[in-house]
């Protein structure tokens, strides 16, 4: 089981990111995907949530309207879209297998910095 994340950058406050999470060695279509960040100064928080199907999206509250999972199962690959980026997304950005965070790929760093 291997999940690989990617698309982290430096930007702008404003700006947008589009992340990528690679889910092999496992049948991606039969679980949901799961994000988290790691930011300064906090706890690993959960962020986003996509469904098997990719038909239903949950939100931590703090990225509600400016986040959005979406999930492509011929391409065994899940998304994050990040849009209004602010200072205090900057972190480390984890997708997991399912709800839980024990099946994590390593991660990609965003910087949202003026």
């Amino acid at each position: 089981v291997q999940l690989v994340e990617s698309g982290g950058g430096s930007v702008q406050p404003g700006e947008s990111l589009r992340l990528s999470c690679v889910g092999t060695g496992f049948a991606f279509d039969l679980y949901g995907v799961s994000w988290f960040r790691q930011t300064a100064g906090k706890a690993f928080e959960w962020v986003a949530y996509i469904d098997v199907a990719g038909d239903v999206g949950e939100y931590t509250d703090s990225v509600k309207g400016r986040f959005t999972a979406s999930r492509d199962n011929e391409k065994n690959t899940a998304y994050l879209q990040l849009n209004s980026l602010k200072p205090e997304d900057t972190g480390v950005y984890y997708c997991s297998r399912g709800r839980g965070s024990s099946t994590r790929g390593p991660g990609t760093q965003v910087n949202v910095s003026s």
